[in-house]
C-alpha cells in the first residue's frame, strides 16, 4: 500500500511539503532503507540493550564520537542528557528526579537560544528538575556572562543550533566550550537538524544531539553521541525520567539504518537536484508584480539552499501570510515556511518533495497570485488573528 493510499484511506490531506523537516508534518520522507529495516526487525524479538550497543557502534562511526545511542527525540536527548550530567550513574538519584537535592542542577543557556521546537527548549531542561540559568540577552551573551554563572551547582551548559535562535551577538560554539571546560562543565549541544555529524564534537562539544527523523531521513528518534561515560550516564536514564521517552527495537534498527545509508548518498546529485527546483521557482514568481524570489543559503550552514519570497502586498494585492495560508487550503495543500511571515516573507524549501511535486508548488504558486492579482481589493487578513486561530484550533483537538 501506497502513502497516498493511506492518506486517502484514513482521510487525510495529500500535504506537499516545502516547509522543511518540520515533526507537525511528519518530519521527512523517510530512506528505502529505513523502511525495509524497521518492517524487518518487527516480527523479531531482540534484546533492547544488546540492540542499543550496535547502535552505539554505528554512531561512534559516523559521528567520531567513543559511544551513543538512539532514544525518541532530540528534545528526549536534551532531557536524558541533562540527567545524566547531575546524576552520573548514581542509580538512585536517576529514580529520584526530578528530585535534585544533594545534585548539581544548574543549567547554563545562552537566553538567546531558549526558543521554541514545538515546545520550549528549556521546558526539556526543567522537567529533570534542573534549574535553566539564562546567560545575556535575548541578542547578546558574552564571556564575563558565561563566566560569571558558572559556580559549584552548575551541572552543564546547553547549546542549541538552529534556524530559529538568534545568530549575531552571541557566543560561538567554540568559545563557548573552552569557557566550560575550564571550569569542568560539559557542553550538551542540541544540532537536531543539522547535517555535520562531526564538526560539534570536534568543536568542543561532550555530548551531541541529533534528530532521526530529519534529513537523516529515519523514523522518529534521537541520536545521542559522546564520550563514552557520558553516554553511558545519559542512557542510564532510561532507568528514570527516561521510561517515558523509550524507544522501540523498529526506531533504533530504522535509526542503525538511516546513517549507515546516510554513508552512502550522492549528497551532491541531492543538492544539484533540490536546486533546480529553486530556479523553477524563482522563475515562475518572476512573472509576478510585488514579488521578489532569492535563493538564500541556511543559515546554520548546511549545504541547503531555500527561496526567499517576499511579497509587497501594495502591488501583488496580498500579503505573505495571506499568501501562505491560501496555498495551504488549496487542492493539494502546499505548505510553506511561514516563521517570518510578519515580516512580508516566507521561505520554500526543496528538500522535501517527491518527483513531480515541484511543478505542483509552481502552478499553486501561479494560481493564488493570479486570484490575487484579479482582486479588486488587497487580500489582507489580521495577522493577530491568524495566530490566535492557529492556537484554538489546538484547543479544540480532536474536535
Amino acid at each position: 500500500m501506497t502513502n497516498v493510499n493511506i492518506r486517502n484511506m484514513l482521510g487525510l490531506r495529500e500535504v506537499v511539503n516545502v516547509s522543511g523537516t518540520m515533526t507537525g508534518l511528519g518530519a521527512s520522507i523517510a530512506v528505502p532503507e529505513v523502511a525495509e529495516a524497521m518492517s524487518g526487525i518487527l516480527p523479531q524479538f531482540v534484546e533492547i540493550n544488546d540492540l542499543q550497543r550496535k547502535a552505539s557502534a554505528v554512531i561512534a562511526r559516523l559521528t567520531g564520537a567513543e559511544a551513543g545511542f538512539v532514544t525518541a527525540s532530540c528534545s528526549a536527548g536534551i532531557t536524558l542528557a541533562v540527567a545524566g550530567c547531575m546524576t552520573q550513574d548514581n542509580l538512585a538519584a536517576i529514580e529520584r528526579l526530578p528530585d535534585t537535592t544533594g545534585l548539581k542542577n544548574e543549567i547554563i543557556v545562552q537566553m538567546g537560544h531558549v526558543v521554541s521546537y514545538g515546545a520550549p527548549v528549556d521546558q526539556a531542561i526543567r522537567i529533570t528538575g534542573a534549574k535553566p540559568v539564562l546567560i545575556g540577552q535575548a541578542t547578546s551573551a558574552f564571556e564575563h556572562h558565561l563566566e560569571g554563572a558558572i559556580n559549584e551547582r552548575t551541572a552543564a551548559a546547553v547549546y542549541v543550533v538552529s534556524h530559529h535562535v538568534v545568530n549575531y551577538g552571541l557566543l560561538e560554539l567554540t568559545r563557548f566550550a573552552e569557557i566550560c571546560h575550564a571550569r569542568n562543565v560539559p557542553v550538551i549541544v542540541d544540532a537536531a537538524s543539522e547535517y555535520d555529524l562531526r564538526g560539534f564534537l570536534e568543536a568542543g562539544a561532550d555530548v551531541v544531539l541529533y534528530s532521526g527523523h530529519k534529513f537523516l531521513g529515519g523514523p522518529t528518534s534521537g541520536i545521542v553521541a559522546g564520550p563514552k561515560e557520558m553516554v553511558r550516564n545519559t542512557f542510564l536514564q532510561n532507568a528514570g525520567i527516561g521510561r517515558g521517552m523509550k524507544v522501540g527495537k523498529e526506531s533504533i534498527y530504522g535509526a542503525m539504518a538511516a546513517l549507515e545509508a546516510w554513508e552512502r548518498r550522492d549528497h551532491a546529485a541531492i543538492r544539484a537536484r533540490e536546486k533546480s527546483y529553486l530556479d523553477l521557482w524563482r522563475e515562475a514568481l518572476g512573472a509576478y508584480g510585488g514579488v521578489s524570489a532569492v535563493i538564500e543559503a541556511d543559515p546554520t550552514h548546511n549545504p541547503l539552499d531555500r527561496l526567499r519570497v517576499t511579497i509587497d502586498p501594495t502591488v501583488a494585492h496580498i500579503t505573505a501570510w495571506d499568501l501562505v495560508d491560501a496555498l495551504a487550503r488549496g487542492n493539494p495543500p502546499v505548505i510553506a515556511r511561514d516563521h517570518e511571515v510578519e515580516h512580508h516573507y516566507f521561505y520554500l524549501d526543496p528538500c522535501n518533495l517527491h518527483p513531480g511535486q515541484e511543478e505542483v508548488v509552481a502552478k499553486r504558486l501561479g494560481e493564488e497570485l493570479d486570484k490575487a492579482r484579479a482582486s479588486n481589493e488587497i487580500i489582507a487578513t489580521s495577522l493577530s488573528d491568524r495566530n490566535r486561530r492557529r492556537f484554538d484550533t489546538l484547543r479544540r483537538w480532536p474536535d
